[in-house]
């Protein structure tokens, strides 16, 4: 495409995939017991990395527990309601955010790589990109499973404290929350809940 030319329209997405996607997609408790092979799981992240992030910082980290070892250490962590469909899951992600994320500006912000210094100065300001850029590819993250015919259980109950000593000791990893992936059964699935509608969640000013 030429320097300066408008970029063509892209096509909408059909309707099945909008469903598969937002409107029919849920939050699984319970997933099928077969294994995801490693391929999926590296599918899955690289179509996650090409979300956009705040001077392309790619805070997020994800840390995949497929061994019945690596689960038995989260399990302490989780609450007693999360426990137990942790273990059973096929894949939990820690989903991180690093917090020395800006230590990697001049590899991804090569044209500009003092915009590091914005973070290196200022601790509050690297918690608050690297959260708020992390948590936008965790929802990536979970839009790419979907996409690839996977269903998750993002869950925020758990101990953070403690995934954080087991998992991260002396490295500059947080966690941010857990999300089971695999193929979702109707096992313990609530029913869909209600939503905000426009008027009452959005301004159009």
């Amino acid at each position: 495409m030429p320097e300066g030319h408008a970029k063509p329209h892209e096509i909408p997405l059909p309707g099945a995939s909008l469903d598969q996607l937002f409107r029919t997609a849920r939050s699984y408790n319970a997933f099928e017991p077969e294994a995801l092979p490693n391929a999926l799981l590296h599918e899955m992240y690289e179509l996650t990395k090409w979300g956009p992030t705040a001077s392309n910082g790619n805070p997020a980290r994800f840390v995949f527990l497929v061994s019945p070892e690596a689960k038995a250490r989260l399990a302490p962590h989780m609450s007693s309601s999360n426990r137990p469909k942790t273990l059973a899951a096929p894949v939990n992600v820690i989903i991180a955010y690093d917090l020395d994320f800006w230590k990697l500006t001049p590899q991804l912000f090569p044209h500009k790589p003092e915009a590091g210094s914005w973070f290196s100065s200022s601790p509050e300001a690297a918690f608050e990109s690297a959260l708020r850029n992390g948590s936008l590819q965790a929802a990536y993250l979970m839009m790419a499973a979907r996409s690839l015919g996977l269903d998750c259980g993002p869950m925020s109950g758990f101990k953070p404290d403690g995934v954080n000593a087991e998992f991260f000791k002396d490295i500059s990893w947080r966690a941010n929350f857990i999300c089971n992936i695999g193929y979702g059964t109707t096992e313990n699935l609530f029913g869909r809940l209600p939503r905000l509608p426009f008027d009452q969640a959005c301004q159009v000013l």
